[in-house]
């Protein structure tokens, strides 16, 4: 799926990729990555997806793990920006609401039932203070609701609002 992307450094929109990885090497632990993608992308009814310019497909810049839980249920099991598009010197911005959207994207195409166009994930992070900060993060960004302690929810309609800010 074509996405646009912004270079940070001159506000430059950047034609971009979301794509199954095929051959191209998941990133990891050892690469600065928070997730070991390379590891849960083996695992039964993970789908990983990556986000790569169009002109540095080789590059990733941010990778998605959707999964259906019990078949029915939309679940964004990870997602991670690359440790180059994070904190002040990012090279990119947009990457995490694109991926984000898509997987709001699969929710209304393979979720069944009640849960159709509904993306649930778990936020867990080293501390409380950084689950709290990223939970307010999912919610003023993304229009995610806190369901539980650790779990989120993106509704049908911020999904929808999503998918048009950054899939269109």
């Amino acid at each position: 799926m074509k996405v646009k992307i912004i270079r940070v450094i001159d506000k430059a929109v950047v034609d971009a990729n979301i794509i199954q990885p095929g051959k191209l090497p998941l990133p990891s632990l050892t690469e600065g990555w928070r997730f070991n993608f390379k590891k849960h992308s083996k695992r039964k009814g993970f789908i990983t997806y990556v986000l790569v310019g169009e002109d540095s497909p080789g590059k990733i810049e941010g990778c998605l793990i959707f999964q259906m839980k019990n078949t029915v249920e939309p679940y964004m099991a990870f997602i991670e920006v690359a440790p180059h598009n994070r904190g002040k010197n990012k090279v990119f911005d947009r990457v995490a609401g694109c991926l984000i959207a898509f997987a709001c994207r699969l929710s209304f195409i393979h979720g069944k039932d009640d849960y159709q166009g509904w993306l649930a994930f778990d936020v867990l992070e080293g501390s409380k203070e950084d689950e709290i900060r990223l939970m307010a993060i999912y919610c003023k960004k993304y229009g995610a609701l806190k369901y539980g302690d650790t779990t989120m929810v993106i509704p049908p309609d911020a999904g929808e609002q999503l998918i048009g800010d950054f899939l269109k």
